[in-house]
């Protein structure tokens, strides 16, 4: 595979990012797309109510567009990871502007978000069916798989689509925090696709790596932009499709170790203030739980951060990639 072709595309897609980024924030702030911040939330954040959101447009623009030019190949993997990408991307675009132009808080329904993430999961599944994608699953770090067939696989992957772009959006909530652990995740999945030799999901990883860190030039703290559901979405998307096309589905939970924790402590938190009224962290998601304990939000991004890069090395170790 072409080391040198996914290098140009990183760069390629952070400068296109970098470029576009200062082009849309003035835009956003003349619209007055600002970010609404939870009253409940760190007070410290307070001071975030009116940045410019939905910024999200700048990674998924730059991603595309690198994508489409640096694909050789445009085959079934590249439509999957196209369609999950722009079109989860598109559901968190939607719940955006709805939020914002609207002024409803909560965006779009539960129920109209999961009919949009069906939606395209199913296109997705529609695509890997017409190539004969393979329906076995492999456990990482062992020689064992199972293949149970279709009837499981496909609703598997649909659930997994599902808790994979809401886990990451749940991360979604410091200065930079999804952009850096999202650049990790990818950083190691265009790893993974070069040993699975798909080259549709080794550019599409190197898209997103330079898009992500380009945006994170505005969005490290203090953020002159907030990606919005556009963005997060949009990078679960991705990131759940390169799983799927790269036959590392289970890996996730190590590569996106972080997310996982995000999503689990927001389980945790409901289940347990609904079944004993009693909640176990100070907030959730969990990276709230530690400004509230008095960690700056620098110190919280940074350790999450290397939390992401050693879960990234560990899942690229079970892959058999060290």
């Amino acid at each position: 595979m072409d080391i040198q072709l996914l290098l140009l595309t990183i760069v390629v897609s952070f400068i296109l990012a970098v470029i576009a980024a200062p082009l849309l924030i003035p835009l956003l702030r003349r619209m007055k797309f600002g970010q609404q911040v939870r009253d409940d939330g760190p007070q410290s954040h307070l001071k975030k109510i009116g940045t410019p959101t939905m910024g999200g447009i700048v990674i998924l623009l730059a991603f595309t567009l690198t994508f489409l030019k640096f694909s050789a190949i445009k085959n079934t993997d590249f439509y999957v990871l196209l369609v999950a990408t722009l079109g989860f991307g598109l559901i968190g675009f939607l719940d955006d502007y709805i939020k914002i132009v609207f002024k409803r808080s909560l965006g779009l329904t539960a129920r109209q978000k999961l009919f949009g993430q069906l939606l395209f999961g199913g296109i997705m599944c529609w695509l890997l069916l017409s190539n004969d994608h393979s329906t076995a699953i492999s456990i990482p770090g062992t020689s064992w798989s199972f293949d149970w067939g279709g009837w499981f696989y496909y609703p598997f992957i649909i659930i997994m689509m599902l808790a994979i772009s809401n886990a990451v959006n749940f991360t979604d909530g410091l200065d930079g925090l999804l952009s850096g652990t999202s650049a990790i995740a990818f950083a190691a999945y265009a790893i993974v696709a070069i040993q699975a030799t798909s080259l549709p999901a080794a550019v599409c990883s190197a898209a997103m790596i330079g898009a992500v860190l380009g945006f994170l030039v505005y969005n490290a703290h203090p953020a002159k932009v907030f990606m919005g559901d556009t963005g997060s979405l949009g990078i679960g998307g991705a990131i759940g499709a390169i799983a799927i096309v790269t036959k590392s589905e289970i890996l996730f939970i190590i590569i996106g170790g972080v997310f996982v924790i995000e999503m689990l402590s927001v389980v945790l938190q409901v289940a347990s203030f609904k079944t004993r009224g009693k909640r176990i962290f100070k907030m959730s998601p969990i990276h709230h739980h530690f400004e509230l304990s008095g960690w700056s939000e620098w110190r919280v991004v940074i350790t999450f951060w290397a939390v992401g890069l050693l879960l990234a090395g560990l899942g690229l170790y079970l892959n058999k990639g060290l």
